[in-house]
């Protein structure tokens, strides 16, 4: 499950590698499912690697952007419950060419479900989404109270 903040995995990102590889560096290293695909991954084999995501933050709304080139809007389900987020597709292709020596089919099925756990901050029954251009932008607004105030001169008195 994703959030709206990236926090590394392990503290990776925050501490700098030894040169000489210990034995728990090497186990992580051999199980980050996040650079290698491994029967340990829960989307192995499953016809689409998972969508890259960016999240930005604006002072009145949030938005999740997901490069899914290929789909069509017919293929995203984004559902709510609670406060999680989940927007999965799923894709299937088949063709058939037939000639007078052979015939020739092909069938292909790709999918992902990818989910977010959203502030308390977000006004859920204004979420909007959009298809362009196989990005799929996903508008998450923030609900008034959340918003960030302009700055205001206090006269005294």
């Amino acid at each position: 499950m994703s959030t709206l903040m990236h926090v590394p995995k392990n503290g990776h990102g925050a501490q700098k590698k030894s040169s000489f590889p210990t034995w728990t560096n090497w186990i992580d290293d051999l199980f980050d499912t996040e650079h290698v695909p491994t029967v340990f991954s829960s989307n192995y084999n499953s016809g689409m690697s998972m969508p890259k995501v960016n999240i930005k933050e604006t002072k009145d709304d949030y938005f999740v952007e997901m490069a899914v080139p290929g789909m069509k809007k017919s293929d995203f389900v984004i559902d709510l419950d609670n406060d999680i987020l989940s927007v999965s597709a799923e894709h299937k292709e088949e063709s058939e060419t037939k000639e007078e020596n052979y015939t020739r089919k092909e069938f292909g099925y790709s999918s992902f479900k990818r989910t977010f756990s959203l502030p308390e901050s977000i006004n859920e029954s204004k979420i909007n989404a959009t298809y362009n251009d196989g990005i799929l932008m996903i508008q998450l607004p923030k609900r008034e109270e959340a918003k960030q105030k302009p700055i205001r001169s206090i006269k005294i008195s």
